[in-house]
């Protein structure tokens, strides 16, 4: 594992993202990748939803102004001797563009054992800047520099790209080490933790290895007492179009064994249905409570490891 670390550390991949210029299938990020480390597989798990951000300033010819809208707003303010008016007219002499970043996040996954846990995860933005809108409206002038940096009613204009795409290295997540961070944290199991721990002791795992289908996305929040939280979710990687599972309403043994079964089927390994139903919105939580009644009482359709997930999870329900 030192091994795989070192050839997969954060200079080196932040490095590669600078060296190659995006493309429409990111095959050759992908290659790249895979070349730093041959002994394992390299896979793009996950392309996230697009997002955008805040960009830069240029002016009307497309140059480049300044490539932190924010920081040069500040800065400016400052020279302008802080008066609001004489920035609002610098921009508007200037005729100076905003421009937004926009993007998604590549979530890649390298495999390192056979527990949930067992992966790294490579998370690497592809991102674009476009012309947004004119930095100061004609007909709505910022109040304050707030409005100036964000402006609720701008005069958006006919996009027009900034320089080409790029990668940038974003965050490399040794899920196992994190995890382990993460529960220093947590005086109670965390719901995450609890989700790997319930999959390596199901039948999913002896059939399926987590990063196939669930990444996770760590982040920060905020506690009541202002300390920063390290935090994490886990996250759906699903491509085909799985239904949502029927209503189990008056249904037991074959016709409920039935219903997970198909569900099992779509999604590709067994007791799918569980973990989407304490992940989404797919499987109901009175299907749990359900299939419990069922195999506590006259059937025997899961397995005896299954069972006493199962059995855990109506005891002391949970969801991530």
């Amino acid at each position: 594992m030192d091994d795989l670390d070192s050839k997969l550390n954060g200079q080196q991949i932040a490095k590669l993202c600078k060296q190659i210029l995006p493309s429409a299938d990111d095959e050759l990020l992908l290659a790249k990748l895979q070349e730093l480390i041959p002994s394992h597989k390299v896979r793009l798990a996950r392309i996230g939803d697009e997002w955008y951000r805040l960009g830069g300033i240029v002016d009307m010819q497309g140059n480049r102004i300044a490539q932190d809208l924010v920081e040069w707003t500040e800065r400016t303010f400052i020279n302008c001797g802080k008066n609001l008016q004489t920035l609002i007219e610098h921009a508007q002499e200037e005729k100076l563009i905003a421009t937004r970043q926009t993007g998604n996040t590549l979530h890649f996954v390298v495999q390192t054992g056979t527990k949930a846990e067992d992966f790294i995860q490579i998370d690497i933005d592809k991102t674009h800047e476009i012309s947004d809108r004119l930095l100061v409206s004609e007909h709505n002038p910022p109040e304050d520099l707030e409005e100036f940096i964000d402006p609720l009613n701008p005069d958006c204009l006919e996009a027009f790209s900034i320089g080409a795409a790029r990668y940038s290295y974003k965050r490399k997540t040794d899920v196992a080490v994190f995890m382990d961070e993460i529960n220093k944290y947590h005086i109670e199991e965390h719901p995450v933790q609890r989700f790997m721990d319930d999959w390596n002791r199901s039948s999913a795992q002896q059939k399926a290895v987590l990063s196939d289908d669930w990444i996770v996305r760590p982040f920060r929040n905020t506690g009541r007492f202002g300390e920063q939280i390290i935090n994490v979710e886990i996250v759906n990687t699903q491509q085909k179009n799985v239904l949502q599972m029927k209503d189990v309403s008056g249904k037991k043994g074959t016709s409920l064994a039935n219903l997970l079964t198909r569900f099992d089927r779509q999604v590709g390994y067994p007791f799918a249905w569980f973990f989407y139903m304490v992940k989404g919105k797919l499987v109901l939580p009175q299907t749990g409570v359900a299939v419990y009644t069922d195999v506590n009482g006259d059937f025997s359709y899961l397995p005896e490891r299954d069972v006493a997930v199962l059995k855990d999870w109506v005891n002391a329900p949970y969801s991530v």
